[in-house]
């Protein structure tokens, strides 16, 4: 193979699904797929919004959506289906697709954490399962399908928001993650999970509207994250460049994982 820049970190042609790919993170990560050449497919749970996404973003490549509720069986069964009514394989499975849930500790609800743990853990497990058999096909060890999980730097240290179940589900899926690489790569499918920091999107709007001030003069980089910063890293690992990589978390978040510089 050759190391010119623009064969070991293409995605021309690959077909890739972005759970919760309609806004925030899961866009980021379309868009800069879409723009590079791969076939993607987005889903979230609003229609009209992944509908919208989809069409936005087809006007600079290929972008398809199929709404579904990935937190219920049904709704991944019927995802799956869709999908593989389109085609016959795939190549890149980002399980961005999250939800959080904050409040004190003694008012948070059952149904808050299991909502957190439903979409932001099982539903990563069940998909990737009922996906793998379509990652498996025409991959092999020097050109393998990839699996890459969207964790959380909450899951690295200890988030100063009560967001309990939100910090916890993350930490498991960058576990998930491992225990994925360790037994299912001889598959021919590699699995890592990136761990953003701070980045603008639906989920942090409360949090960066209040709070953006002090969590930018706590990062070592001063800022919060930027499209190209997230792109760059879900192009990385689903180009031949990280083919070798397999069972790590990436933090991209500035160097807040280290600590903040302020408090």
């Amino acid at each position: 193979m050759s190391l010119k820049i623009a064969e070991i970190f293409s995605i021309e042609g690959k077909v890739a699904i972005v759970t919760g790919g309609s806004r925030g993170i899961g866009k980021m990560i379309a868009r800069g797929y879409v723009e590079n050449g791969a076939v993607v497919y987005i889903t979230s749970r609003k229609a009209d919004q992944c509908n919208a996404t989809a069409d936005e973003l087809a006007e600079s490549g290929t972008c398809y959506s199929i709404p579904a509720d990935l937190a219920s069986k049904q709704g991944r069964d019927d995802f799956v289906e869709a999908f593989q009514a389109r085609e016959d394989n795939l190549d890149i499975l980002v399980n961005n697709a999250g939800a959080a849930w904050g409040a004190p500790f003694d008012e948070f609800p059952e149904s808050g954490y299991d909502k957190v743990m439903d979409i932001n853990l099982k539903a990563i497990f069940m998909l990737t399962q009922a996906l793998l058999p379509m990652l498996e096909l025409g991959a092999d060890q020097l050109n393998p399908a990839r699996v890459i999980n969207i964790g959380s730097v909450d899951a690295m240290k200890v988030s100063s928001q009560d967001n309990y179940s939100y910090g916890a589900s993350k930490a498991a899926v960058h576990w998930l993650t491992k225990n994925f690489a360790l037994k299912l790569s001889h598959r021919g499918v590699t699995f890592n999970a990136i761990a953003p920091g701070p980045f603008a999107s639906k989920m942090m709007e409360w949090t960066l509207e209040n709070f953006q001030d002090r969590i930018e003069a706590g990062n070592p980089m001063g800022r919060i994250g930027c499209p190209a910063d997230m792109a760059g890293i879900a192009i990385y690992l689903a180009s031949p460049a990280g083919s070798y990589l397999n069972g790590t978390v990436i933090p991209v978040d500035g160097g807040s994982n280290l600590g903040a510089l302020v408090t």
